[in-house]
């Protein structure tokens, strides 16, 4: 049986190095490229293109995902129904994160004799955060579920029409890149034209919300928000190409690594998944069965960042 296609994480490409990288795995082409979290600028993909050394085509999701709201107005309805419905379970499910995570922050920093007490208020408020993390999950995927059943993409004919014309352009295709951007209009596209699929069948690269849709769960998070610290949010499921993997694009920059309350809180949220700090210049090959490598830094439940060979969170 032969192995699954190389998947490769990337940090932010502010200096690209992808022709690099490309070279280095030994693709040459042609790519497909999904640059949709771009949005609006989805085709301003010249440098991106160029890296690739002018062999790869753009599938287009987003301007595609723009000609179904325009050409059928009763999906544009209810696309919009079910983005107002998650938009409005997002906010509540973050006062629930808000509360819990400022009571474990004081936990964590409360002053006490008995440390095993504080040890098993500590284990609790990290239960009440699983759980509400878990919960939201089911949610929103029962939200996904009932608005897929009710619009049955595969029978609208502009939908199928450029489900097939994404299909046929994988299908020349040897390679596939994902770029960053809106991880939610990425996540969404990714959806609904049916790339999923042929993603495991090809070399993928990814970085910044490429990445992060790639991995069974997707994380928001920023330390550095200009109106004041984010608590982290699991946002959707990912794809589960790269499993038990929470990515975290440009960490250094979004993530107060200094404070280890903070970061050790995060590492025990999401276990036993890893949490995967993807800076600028960062490369991560992983394994034929999906798993990083042990040269791979992530974050330990301590809170520090350091290689997951040297990990033991035992």
């Amino acid at each position: 049986m032969s192995a699954p296609p190389p998947v490769t994480l990337l940090g932010p490409q502010r200096r690209p190095g992808l022709d690099r990288v490309v070279e280095s795995l030994g693709l040459t082409g042609p790519f497909a490229t999904i640059t949709s979290g771009w949005q609006e600028r989805e085709r301003d993909d010249a440098e991106l293109s160029a890296h690739l050394a002018d062999q790869s085509v753009n599938l287009g999701l987003w301007h595609r995902l723009q000609d179904v709201l325009e050409k059928d107005p009763a999906y544009a309805v209810a696309d919009n129904d079910r983005r107002t419905m998650l938009g409005e379970m997002q906010e509540l499910y973050l006062l629930g994160v808000g509360h819990a995570m400022e009571a474990l922050l004081s936990l964590y920093e409360r002053p006490s004799a008995t440390e095993s007490l504080v040890a098993r208020a500590v284990a609790d408020a990290e239960d009440v955060l699983r759980d509400l993390d878990a919960r939201h999950l089911r949610r929103v995927a029962a939200v996904h579920a009932a608005f897929y059943d009710a619009v049955a993409p595969h029978d609208r004919p502009v939908i199928a029409a450029h489900r097939a014309e994404v299909a046929a352009l994988q299908e020349s295709s040897s390679a596939v890149v994902l770029t960053g951007g809106h991880v939610g209009v990425l996540l969404d596209t990714l959806h609904l034209f049916n790339v999923a699929p042929v993603l495991a069948t090809r070399p993928v690269i990814a970085w910044s919300a490429g990445a992060m849709v790639l991995t069974d769960r997707v994380v928001l998070f920023n330390d550095r928000a200009t109106h004041g610290p984010a608590f982290p949010e699991v946002y959707d499921a990912g794809l589960g190409l790269v499993p038990g993997v929470v990515a975290l694009p440009a960490a250094h920059q979004r993530l107060a690594l200094s404070s280890r309350p903070r970061t050790a809180s995060l590492s025990k949220r999401f276990a036993p998944a890893r949490c995967l700090p993807l800076d600028p210049g960062a490369r991560v090959a992983l394994g034929a069965d999906r798993s990083l490598p042990a040269s791979a830094s992530v974050i330990s439940s301590s809170g520090a960042v350091m290689q997951l060979g040297e990990v033991d969170d035992d």
